[in-house]
């Protein structure tokens, strides 16, 4: 396996073009992604071959991802700044109409959302436009398009812009604080309970970690040797590397949209880089 996990921000908004806009460029990176032959996969399917119980060819898979569970994931929103912008949810449903389903039949997107309803309601005072744009009312549509799944973002993303967090110091604005057995529990094993029960039809079982950002302890022991209390099965950090058999399963590599690319040129060259040999 040597795959590649694309991660964007649907919040990251500042114009309408693709490098301020990941709308844009998500819509635009579906068409690019198709053109060079790349196969469009379920993160799932990764994450199966990683702990070796499939045996799929993903020899050139990408993965596609975004995180912190806005409503521009999944529905058109008229953005105060820059208009109508399309979501990517129907970003997936656009291309679709334009290729036909056998084009990419295994199409798919993964959101990994915040859990906490009491944090999501301060963040979208404090970050977005206070207008509840970070809602839990489409997940269960999402999940049940069979396009969409929704995964673990943490419960409260330690923000710095929350009054109080989970993190025990109230050491907030990065995820590397959270390193403790309490700490992980409630920022990780809360969630996933809280989407579990949420999303009933389906398992959380897979987590990014807010910011990108881990530690030895998250990495070296809560995860691997806790999974019978989280019940995960993989976490995602954001180096900018393939996912191959070798790649750390609790810190599993992905390519950040503004980040690690901003044009379609230089997606095209990860792209390149990230297939497999000949």
């Amino acid at each position: 396996m040597r795959a590649t996990i694309l991660t964007y921000h649907a919040l990251n908004i500042a114009g309408n073009g693709y490098s301020d806009n990941d709308h844009v460029a998500f819509a635009t990176d579906l068409d690019r992604i198709h053109a060079l032959g790349r196969r469009i996969v379920p993160l799932d399917w990764i994450v199966e071959e990683r702990l070796g119980r499939s045996d799929r060819d993903l020899s050139d898979a990408v993965a596609l991802t975004c995180d912190d569970g806005s409503d521009f994931d999944y529905f058109d929103i008229d953005h105060p700044a820059y208009g109508r912008q399309r979501s990517l949810f129907n970003a997936l449903i656009d291309f679709r109409r334009r290729h036909g389903v056998d084009a990419q039949p295994d199409l798919h997107l993964t959101s990994f959302v915040i859990a906490s309803p009491a944090a999501r309601e301060v963040l979208d005072r404090r970050c977005l436009a206070g207008r509840d744009w970070m809602r839990d009312a489409w997940w269960r549509a999402a999940l049940a398009s069979r396009l969409m799944a929704i995964e673990n973002h943490s419960w409260d993303h330690n923000h710095a812009e929350l009054p109080e967090t989970a993190q025990r110091d109230q050491v907030k604005g990065t995820f590397r604080s959270i390193d403790t057995h309490a700490d992980a529990d409630a920022e990780i094993r809360q969630a996933s309970d809280w989407l579990d029960a949420r999303c009933p039809s389906r398992a959380t079982s897979l987590f990014a970690y807010p910011y990108g950002e881990t530690n030895d302890y998250l990495t070296g022991e809560y995860f691997p040797h806790h999974a019978s209390e989280h019940r995960l099965r993989a976490a995602f950090g954001t180096e900018p590397a393939p996912v191959d058999a070798g790649s750390d399963l609790w810190n599993l590599p992905r390519y950040v949209c503004g980040h690690h690319w901003s044009t379609p040129g230089e997606l095209e060259r990860i792209l390149g880089e990230t297939r497999s040999p000949s």
